[in-house]
């Protein structure tokens, strides 16, 4: 069986994904990084390809589903994000309207199956582009706890992860989160995430002194510094998953999250919650948070094991190239 897998970002979750499919099939990468589309060549690899598998409905992935069902080829698409959003007040989202709206909903709607990552994201493509339900599946984001073992003993520390650029100052709250470090003077907040424009500068204007800027980090470095963390916080606007939530739980950090999208799908019970993305309320929940014991940190590290293994993912995503393949005929 032969896949061309359709991407624009080597972000963690497309190589997980990538990584996955190779395990049981012969697969194609198609790194899409710019508008210039080589029709000629995708039309040859989308002949030799027997499936096509996209992430995210944008400008990368509407030639190959436009052009599969020409070449009698099925497509997947895994949707859930910009891709769905609709939240003018912070300018986020392709469902807003305009050119990025028509060319979100002609991807998902001429792909032959979806997949979301969350419940929420599946409401929120039915709600907003008005893709029927019965076309899509929801695989969870899976993760292996060999990955991120057990702390071993951890710091007062606030930790919030994200790529620093203006669109994240409110989607993810990183302007709240280090607003937030003014209320807390006495207590380490740490951002990571690659700095993307002048947002990180933006941030530095008025970040307190016990704000710290990492930049990217590598996987070991980042794991070591989860480990470490008593407290995430991922106070956003929209989160269709959260996969460095997920990842800080499992590192048994204790969530402190708004109850956008699918933060609360993420957490279940196992976190403080917070009813805006305000810094007085984000402060408040991290004062929550530092007064919790050990056994917040395990139970949020259990749940992530339990409802998101990687098992779980991994077979959802045979099972739905298979049923799609069977269904194309």
């Amino acid at each position: 069986m032969k896949l061309l897998f359709v991407h624009n970002h080597q972000t963690r979750f497309v190589q997980i994904d990538l990584s996955l499919l190779r395990e049981r099939y012969q697969v194609e990468e198609w790194y899409q990084d710019s508008r210039a589309v080589n029709l000629p060549k995708l039309t040859r690899s989308l002949s030799q390809n027997d499936l096509v598998v996209g992430w995210f409905a944008s400008w990368h992935t509407l030639f190959p589903v436009l052009l599969a069902p020409i070449l009698k080829r099925p497509s997947i698409l895994i949707v859930g994000g910009y891709d769905t959003a609709n939240l003018p007040e912070i300018g986020y989202g392709s469902q807003r309207g305009g050119i990025k709206r028509w060319m979100a909903r002609a991807t998902m709607r001429f792909a032959s199956r979806l997949i979301t990552n969350s419940f929420y994201a599946r409401d929120e493509a039915v709600r907003n582009a008005g893709i029927a339900p019965g076309k899509i599946t929801v695989i969870h984001h899976g993760f292996d706890a060999t990955d991120l073992p057990c702390s071993t003993g951890k710091e007062n520390m606030a930790l919030t992860v994200g790529n620093v650029d203006r669109d994240n100052l409110q989607r993810k709250g990183l302007a709240p989160f280090v607003h937030a470090a003014a209320l807390l003077p006495d207590l380490p907040f740490v951002l990571v995430g690659a700095w993307r424009d002048g947002a990180i500068e933006y941030l530095r204007s008025f970040a307190p002194a016990n704000v710290q800027f990492t930049g990217r980090l590598d996987n070991a470095a980042l794991s070591a510094l989860l480990a470490r963390a008593c407290v995430y916080v991922q106070a956003s606007r929209h989160e269709a998953f959260g996969m460095a939530l997920a990842e800080a739980m499992l590192s048994e950090c204790v969530p402190v999250v708004t109850r956008a999208g699918a933060l609360p799908e993420v957490v279940g019970e196992t976190g403080i919650y917070i009813d805006s993305a305000e810094p007085q309320v984000v402060a408040e929940g991290i004062r929550h948070a530092l007064t919790c014991d050990d056994g917040w940190g395990k139970r949020a590290r259990t749940r992530i094991i339990n409802e998101f293994p990687l098992e779980r993912r991994r077979q959802g995503l045979y099972s739905a190239v298979e049923k799609t393949l069977e269904q194309h005929g």
